[in-house]
């Protein structure tokens, strides 16, 4: 894999990952259409050595790999990252902002700083918010109803190593939970594609092969309203990770860790069984890293369900 610097965009503005349709390349027939082509997943990753690798994923291919060495100079092991946001701070460098759990489950605010050329400007830092996060996976949800506004709630999910699912609501002085409930432990994954005043709504995949809407209303206690999307096949992948595409769809990536290999779809707005997928082929690089999240904008409209 390149480890050289930036393509696409310049890397989608370092992650902010708004790609306008002429930075694209020419898009192919069928379901490579130009809207298509134009969307974009800003990708990041853990590196099996601690470093932070990211990248940008369309319809007419993946850029080059960048490198953020030492991000993370820790002692404890890091992981379980949500989505960063990634924020121009003037003179091509971008702040990069987002959670992720040291060590057997601190959960850490982390903020950071990089150049055109990926390395550290500065020094990370690194906030401690509390104690107890140990599991398979974080899901930050965050509402703004303008770019202009503030956001008018916080919400974190996460699913331990037994299935059970929480969820965390921020009330201004910390998190409060907000509910658990059990029988998804069969879900391998969850992406989240929309969040509106009143919901959440993820796309999960199980180890039966069924990919599934996982809509969770905003109200107490936490119940979850679950409905199929397709039935087979999306068993291979170990993750999914999300960009809205267009007004109301959704850029899927699904990654299979037995051979390291990425598939993009494009899907439509979220009904169930009548949800449109149109798949967009095999992502020509590969996927060695051991966690990936999400880059975005720091208004990040989330409208796909």
């Amino acid at each position: 894999m390149l480890r050289t610097a930036i393509g696409l965009g310049a890397l989608a503005l370092s992650l902010g990952t708004t790609i306008h349709p002429a930075a694209a390349a020419p898009a192919a027939s069928g379901a490579r259409t130009a809207a298509t082509a134009a969307c974009a997943l800003g990708l990041g990753s853990f590196a099996s050595n601690g470093d932070i690798d990211s990248q940008v994923l369309t319809a007419a291919g993946a850029s080059a790999v960048l490198r953020t060495p030492d991000v993370y100079n820790t002692p404890y092991n890091v992981g379980q990252p949500t989505s960063f946001t990634a924020v121009p701070a003037g003179n091509g460098r971008t702040t990069r902002s987002g959670k992720v759990v040291w060590g057997s489950g601190y959960l850490m605010q982390s903020t950071y700083t990089i150049g055109r050329d990926g390395k550290v400007v500065g020094t990370p830092v690194f906030q401690r918010i509390g104690n107890g996060w140990g599991g398979r996976f974080l899901i930050q949800s965050q509402y703004k109803a303008s770019a202009g506004s503030k956001p008018t709630r916080t919400m974190l999910y996460q699913q331990d190593q037994y299935g059970l699912f929480g969820r965390w609501t921020d009330v201004g002085k910390g998190l409060r939970n907000t509910g658990y409930v059990t029988g998804m432990s069969s879900m391998k994954s969850f992406t989240l594609i929309a969040a509106t005043p009143t919901y959440d709504m993820f796309l999960a995949n199980n180890r039966a092969g069924g990919l599934y809407m996982v809509k969770i209303p905003v109200t107490v206690p936490l119940k979850p309203i679950i409905t199929p999307v397709r039935t087979s096949s999306w068993q291979i992948f170990e993750q999914l990770v999300s960009a809205p595409c267009g007004r109301n769809g959704t850029l899927l990536l699904g990654i299979d860790k037995d051979t390291n290999t990425g598939y993009l779809y494009a899907v439509g707005h979220a009904a169930g069984t009548k949800t449109v997928i149109k798949s967009l082929g095999k992502v020509p690089t590969t996927f060695p890293d051991w966690n990936y999240f999400p880059f975005t904008p720091a208004y990040n409209p989330l409208n796909g369900g």
